[in-house]
């Protein structure tokens, strides 16, 4: 049986309530994320609480972390509760569609429901964690620009044949990739995720790649070097 929970360097997080549990692409995006200077972060579809964590470590930002599912509202309240970083996290049960904020944010990270017409699970509260109906790319990028920062940026990880939807949905709300960052399992294997910063601000893109491991037993070195903050 697996682990309720997984310990990070300053923190554990617990996903026994959570449709999704602890996962590659979440760690990945919670290092990955911009967080020079903010001042105010978002996590949409918070789940465990994972991702607003890592940003509560790597920033002195203060961060609102929202969820749709009220099993992962209550299971990121126990983990915020129960880390350093309880002071500097908001968490909020809300569908993000329905989201106000008297404030705008300076970074907005979400790894967002991504799968579409793909078959269900008999588990309502996994589909809800897994298939976009939810929240579609589209709602995501309106709400978002909505409630950026004018220098702000929205960061995501998505997989790789979702890319083209994600610029045409992030270009009809004014929104810029500024870097794109591919992903592949294993060194020598096509890309199975890409991380993407968008602004407001159009840029040159930065562009890069990595791949996670050698093999199943081993990291790379910039999987590692990205991680080793978190990972024991």
């Amino acid at each position: 049986m697996p682990n309720s929970f997984f310990h990070f360097k300053q923190f554990t997080v617990y996903h026994d309530l959570c449709a999704m549990k602890v996962g590659v692409d979440g760690v990945i995006l919670g290092a990955w994320a911009d967080c020079t200077n903010i001042k105010y972060g978002l996590d949409i579809g918070t789940g465990s609480g994972l991702i607003a964590l890592m940003l509560a470590q790597r920033s002195g930002a203060f961060i609102h972390a929202i969820d749709i599912d009220e099993s992962a509202f209550r299971q990121a309240e126990i983990n915020f509760k129960n880390s350093p970083f309880r002071e500097k996290i908001n968490n909020k049960h809300v569908d993000f569609r329905n989201f106000s904020s008297s404030i705008t944010y300076d970074l907005i990270v979400s790894n967002p429901p991504f799968f579409t017409n793909s078959l269900k699970s008999p588990d309502n509260k996994r589909n809800l964690a897994r298939h976009n109906e939810n929240l579609p790319l589209d709602v995501l990028f309106k709400k978002s620009a909505s409630i950026l920062s004018p220098g702000g940026k929205i960061a995501l990880i998505l997989p790789f044949n979702r890319f083209e939807d994600a610029e045409d949905s992030a270009a009809e709300n004014q929104l810029f990739l500024c870097r794109k960052t591919l992903v592949s399992p294993f060194q020598n294997q096509p890309p199975k995720r890409v991380l993407l910063e968008f602004s407001f601000i159009k840029t040159k893109v930065i562009e890069d790649s990595f791949y996670i491991g050698k093999n199943k037993q081993t990291h790379s070195y910039e999987y590692q070097t990205l991680t080793n903050p978190f990972y024991l």
